[in-house]
């Protein structure tokens, strides 16, 4: 029997401002092995009015935005990797990813990949890719830590950031410099 493969989905969001006020637009990058070099798939969702932020409720802003790129795109994943921590101190203190997985009824593992640390973060969260001595941060949920930390180990890219984290940004900030009917 062959194995069905995993479908991992990277997130991430571009905000910006203009005389209609805030808007966002959520990238993902499909992809089925953390060392793939390229995604099977992307998509691209554009939000008006997003929520302002509200600095240690940074959840309110992006759920929503992550959550309306999932039911347009009708993506259903394995797992989830955002820009960011699942829980703010690696352990108990909610983040985006904490209140991700429970919107989507704890059937979706989610690892966070922070690029600074959180000032409640301990060192053990780090992980060093590549030649890079600033580590980046990873928490999860619905997969062990020492899981998710391995996964984003071996995945594609010799640098810090893995290389399809780094299209899903680029893909999101792209897309959200163009006008909306131009993606």
């Amino acid at each position: 029997m062959t194995a069905i493969p995993a479908t991992l989905l990277a997130v991430d969001v571009h905000y910006s401002s203009d005389e209609a006020g805030e808007s966002a637009c959520v990238a993902g990058v499909v992809f089925h092995n953390w060392d793939d070099d390229k995604p099977a798939k992307t998509c691209i969702s554009r939000i008006s009015n997003v929520a302002n932020y509200v600095p240690g409720e940074f959840y309110k802003r992006e759920l929503p935005c992550i959550l309306q790129l999932l039911a347009e795109h009708d993506l259903q994943p394995d797992c989830i990797i955002i820009d960011g921590y699942v829980y703010l101190d690696g352990i108990s203190k909610p983040g985006l990813g904490c209140y991700l997985h429970e919107a989507l009824a704890g059937k979706v593992s989610i690892i966070g990949v922070a690029k600074s640390s959180f000032s409640a973060i301990a060192a053990s969260f780090g992980i060093c890719r590549g030649e890079s001595i600033k580590p980046l941060y990873i928490t999860s949920l619905g997969m062990d830590l020492a899981t998710a930390q391995a996964s984003i180990t071996a995945m594609h890219g010799e640098y810090r950031l893995p290389t399809l984290l780094k299209q899903v940004d680029q893909l999101c900030r792209e897309a959200g410099a163009k006008p909306a009917d131009n993606i």
